[in-house]
């Protein structure tokens, strides 16, 4: 079984930036690849950034590209998302995802191919 805890959420004025960690528990987070995805009331919950379990390839959402960036240690087991030019349009609920599959070369995109999943933690960007 594997736990996912989300932390560094907040809130934030437009063009500030976030950290987002996400801590796992288990013995092989490192051969699964990560994901970050966001909620907001009414919408679906849409993907935001991916990377693959080496952390050498990563993936990101239209809306975030070139602002966001995510990375991983291993060691550590976590997984993080630096949020960087916040507009107020990323206010969401933040949630990590570990993939279904171990030691793909490609990160999904879409939520169902991910199985675990963490609480969340809010970010609220003031503009």
């Amino acid at each position: 079984q594997v736990q996912l805890v989300e932390s560094g959420g907040g809130l934030v004025q437009a063009g500030g930036s976030l950290r987002l960690s996400c801590a796992a528990s288990g013995r092989f987070f490192s051969i699964y690849n990560m994901g970050w995805f966001r909620h907001t009331p009414g919408k679906e919950r849409e993907f935001v950034a991916a990377i693959t379990w080496g952390g050498s390839r990563t993936y990101y959402g239209d809306s975030v590209k070139g602002r966001f960036t995510i990375s991983r240690d291993n060691a550590k087991n976590t997984v993080h998302l630096q949020m960087n030019s916040l507009k107020p349009e990323d206010t969401a609920v933040y949630y990590c995802a570990v993939d279904r599959s171990p030691y793909r070369g490609v990160a999904a995109t879409t939520r169902s191919e991910y199985d675990y999943w963490g609480q969340g933690t809010q970010v609220t960007v003031s503009s």
